[in-house]
C-alpha cells in the first residue's frame, strides 16, 4: 500500500510538472508572438523563385510568425488538399487553383476558409480575378495571378536556321516540328509527370470551339450536350496522339516534369514548349544565351488562333477556418497584401507580365500588346464548362494512359462525361436530375 501510494503522489507531481510546464510554455509562445504558420501548397502554386519563402523570412523577423511552407508536387496536391479538408488537417493557409466554377466545390468556403469580405485589401484585387475567389457574395481568397494565357514558346535562332515560320495550322505545326525532330532536337515539350500539362491544349484552346459552334459552352452547362459531342475537342486528342507517335515530344517524355522544361527549351534541348507570358525573363536569367531568342505563339491544336484567357487561372491563397490561428492568418494577409509587398511578388516571380492588382503597374511589352490586338480572345473551357476544372488531374492520367497506348480519344472523352455527371449528382445539379 505504501508502496502504491509513493508511486501515486510521484505519478501526480511529475503530471502537474508537465503541466505547469506546459502552461508555460504556451505562455512565452504566445507571448513573444513564436507563432509558426503552416502554408500547404502544390510546386506550381508560389513562383519557383523562392519569392514567397523570402517574404516570409521578411514577415517572421518583423512580426515573429513563422511561415512553415509544406510544398507537394502537383501530381499528388489536389487530391491531398481535398482529404485535409474533409479531415480537418488543411494546413493554416493553403493554396487551391481556382475559377469561379470550380472553386465553391473544390475548396468549400462556408465550411473551410476564412471570410475575408470586410478585409481592406479585397476592395484593391481586380474585379476580373474577385469572382473566383468569391462565393455568394463573399470574398474568401487572396490571388496574385495574372490573366493567365498559355503560349507555345519558340526558339527563334532554331526556327532561322530551320527555315521556319510560327505555325498557324496543325498542318503547319506538324511539318515544322518534323524538321526540328530531324536535327535531332526535340521539338515539343511535353510534362506528363507533373499530371497537368498535358491536358492543357485539350480546353485552352475552348474559345475556338465556342466560335465555330456558338453556344457549346451553354450546351454543355445545361447538359443539353456531352463532352463526346465536341468532335473538335476529340481531334486535339488525336492531335496530342499522333505527336507522341511520330515523336515529337521526345524519347521517354512520359517522365518529363513541368520544372524541368526551363532547362530542356534554355539548352536548346527542345525547341518549343507551352508557357505563359513573363517566360522570357525566366529562362534568359538562368540561360543568358537564350536572351531575345523567344517568341510566341498560340497554340495550334484543332486549327486554333484565338487567344484563350483564364481570369483565374492560377493559385489563390486561403485561410483555414478551422486553424488556430486565425488572427495570425489574416496578419499575414493584411502584410502581404500592403502595396510595397504586392510590388515585391511581383517583381520576384517567374516573370509574370501582370498581377490582379491594378494598383500594380503591369510589364506587357509591345509584342504581347501587338500580338493581343491582331488575335480574337474568348475564354477557356475550364473557367466557363462546368466540372472540367475538378476532373484536370484525372484527364491528365487518361491522357498519360493513351500515350503509352492504354486509353484511346474516344474512352477519355466518355471519361470526362462520367465524371462530369458525378460531380454533377454530388452538388444536385438540376440539369442532371
Amino acid at each position: 500500500m505504501r508502496k502504491r501510494f509513493l508511486f501515486s503522489m510521484t505519478s501526480m507531481l511529475l503530471l502537474s510538472v508537465l503541466l505547469l510546464a506546459g502552461c508555460n510554455s504556451n505562455k512565452n509562445a504566445e507571448g513573444t508572438g513564436k507563432v509558426t504558420l503552416t502554408f500547404g501548397t502544390s510546386q506550381s502554386g508560389i513562383p519557383r523563385t523562392g519569392i514567397m519563402q523570402t517574404m516570409a523570412k521578411e514577415y517572421e523577423q518583423e512580426t515573429g510568425v513563422k511561415i512553415d511552407f509544406q510544398v507537394v508536387p502537383d501530381a499528388q496536391w489536389r487530391d491531398l488538399i481535398k482529404v485535409k479538408l474533409a479531415s480537418g488537417e488543411a494546413p493554416d493557409i493553403f493554396n487551391v487553383d481556382v475559377d469561379p466554377l470550380s472553386m465553391p466545390a473544390n475548396v468549400r468556403p462556408e465550411e473551410n476558409a476564412i471570410d475575408l469580405t470586410n478585409e481592406e485589401f479585397t476592395g484593391r484585387m481586380s474585379e476580373e480575378i474577385l469572382p473566383t475567389v468569391s462565393h455568394n457574395d463573399k470574398v474568401y481568397g487572396v490571388s496574385f495571378a495574372p490573366t493567365k494565357i498559355w503560349y507555345v514558346y519558340y526558339n527563334k535562332r532554331i526556327f532561322a536556321d530551320l527555315g521556319i515560320e510560327p505555325p498557324t495550322t496543325y498542318a503547319e505545326f506538324k511539318a515544322i516540328s518534323q524538321k526540328i525532330k530531324d536535327k535531332d532536337i526535340i521539338p515539343f515539350y511535353q510534362a506528363p509527370a507533373s499530371g497537368w500539362y498535358q491536358v492543357l491544349p485539350l480546353f485552352e484552346t475552348g474559345p475556338n470551339y465556342e466560335q465555330k459552334a456558338a453556344g457549346t459552352y451553354e450546351k454543355l452547362n445545361n447538359n443539353e450536350m456531352k463532352v463526346a459531342d465536341l468532335t473538335q475537342l476529340k481531334t486535339v486528342i488525336e492531335q496530342l496522339k499522333e505527336f507522341a507517335d511520330l515523336g515529337y515530344f521526345g524519347k521517354d517524355f512520359l517522365s518529363n516534369t513541368v520544372e524541368a522544361g526551363i532547362e530542356a527549351f534554355g539548352q536548346e534541348k527542345a525547341a518549343m514548349l507551352l508557357r505563359v507570358p513573363g517566360t522570357e525573363k525566366e529562362v534568359s536569367e538562368a540561360y543568358p544565351a537564350m536572351k531575345d531568342n523567344m517568341g510566341f505563339f498560340v497554340m495550334p491544336w484543332g486549327d486554333n488562333q484565338t487567344i484563350g484567357v483564364n481570369p483565374g487561372g492560377s493559385a489563390a491563397m486561403f485561410g483555414n477556418k478551422n486553424s488556430k490561428h486565425p488572427e495570425e492568418v489574416l496578419k499575414f494577409f493584411r502584410w502581404i497584401t500592403e502595396h510595397d509587398h504586392l510590388q515585391q511578388v511581383f517583381d520576384g516571380g517567374e516573370g509574370n507580365l501582370t498581377i490582379c492588382w491594378p494598383e500594380i503597374e503591369p510589364k506587357l511589352t509591345q509584342d504581347y500588346i501587338d500580338y493581343e490586338k491582331n488575335h480574337e480572345k474568348g475564354t477557356v473551357m475550364q473557367a466557363a464548362v462546368k466540372y472540367i476544372d475538378p476532373q484536370w488531374m484525372d484527364i491528365g492520367k487518361d491522357l498519360s494512359g493513351m500515350f503509352a497506348g492504354a486509353m484511346t480519344p474516344d474512352q477519355i472523352l466518355q471519361n470526362i462525361d462520367k465524371r462530369r455527371a458525378e460531380q454533377a449528382k454530388v452538388l444536385k445539379d438540376e440539369k442532371w436530375q
